[in-house]
């Protein structure tokens, strides 16, 4: 299997603006040299917002469509969550669009109820794992980050582990921590793409989009200002470490009740 190429997109946000922000997304990736996947972050075409009735899309909606749409173009997935309604629910939907036109998605499991998410959203409660040129990746969701049972790589499953978030300035610290922790405890590559700037309800985000290795050691690290960059993942290393730390012989069994 062949190392895999990834674009991670630290933008800000225009606030409940979904045409503003595809737009500026799209005028972003098209730049983009050849890559396998693409991450945007969290709430990437409103903002991190509790007005789900109004700002919600259908799964056949324009946002959707405009990822297939640029899914094909690149020939690349592209990944990143917005507000779906179905069957009269609402989801903080992370969608996984293929080249192809045909997608996966998760819906956010925790969600952070001190800005009220847990009332104006539905949780999700089955965890994704897809697979992209022979590496198993998992996607999660800014406050999942602080729940390791949720991610828990035991038995080994996935490869890379994916965080998108609309995760606050004031608590950088807790998120670059954390992302390092998932990578080291999981024996897996972990990326997290955060957004910048100050949303409407006077919310200020660093970015600190970042990637780690399954050391722990930092690959790529954006703050404050936007930015895009398109890192290799190293299979020989993922294969490597695995090989010298098997620490999954030694794991502990659970299950997980929803």
């Amino acid at each position: 299997m062949s190392d895999l190429s990834v674009s991670l997109l630290q933008l800000d946000l225009a606030w409940h603006d979904a045409a503003a922000n595809r737009a500026k997304f799209q005028a972003k990736i098209q730049q983009l040299p050849a890559t396998d996947l693409i991450i945007l972050p969290e709430m990437f075409t409103t903002g991190f917002s509790m007005d789900a009735p109004a700002l919600a899309e259908e799964m056949d909606g324009e946002s959707v469509a405009w990822m297939r749409q640029m899914a094909q173009e690149r020939n690349a997935v592209v990944m990143g969550s917005l507000i779906i309604t179905e069957h009269g629910k609402y989801y903080n939907r992370v969608l996984w669009m293929r080249p192809d036109g045909t997608l996966e998605h998760y819906d956010k499991r925790h969600l952070f109820r001190m800005a009220g998410e847990c009332e104006a959203y539905t949780p999700g409660t089955q965890k994704l794992i897809v697979e992209l040129n022979g590496w198993n990746i998992c996607p999660l969701v800014c406050y999942d980050l602080r729940f390791p049972v949720w991610s828990r790589n035991t038995p080994i499953s996935y490869d890379v582990l994916i965080y998108i978030a609309s995760w606050p300035d004031r608590r950088r610290l807790a998120w670059r921590t954390l992302l390092r922790a998932r990578a080291i405890e999981n024996l897996v590559y972990c990326i997290g793409v955060n957004r910048v700037g100050t949303d409407a309800k006077g919310h200020a985000y660093s970015g600190d989009s970042a990637a780690y290795n399954l050391l722990g050691e930092e690959l790529v690290h954006h703050e404050h200002e936007e930015a895009v960059s398109t890192i290799t993942l190293s299979r020989e290393h993922l294969e490597e470490t695995r090989r010298k730390l098997p620490w999954d012989i030694d794991a502990d069994v659970f299950t997980i009740e929803v």
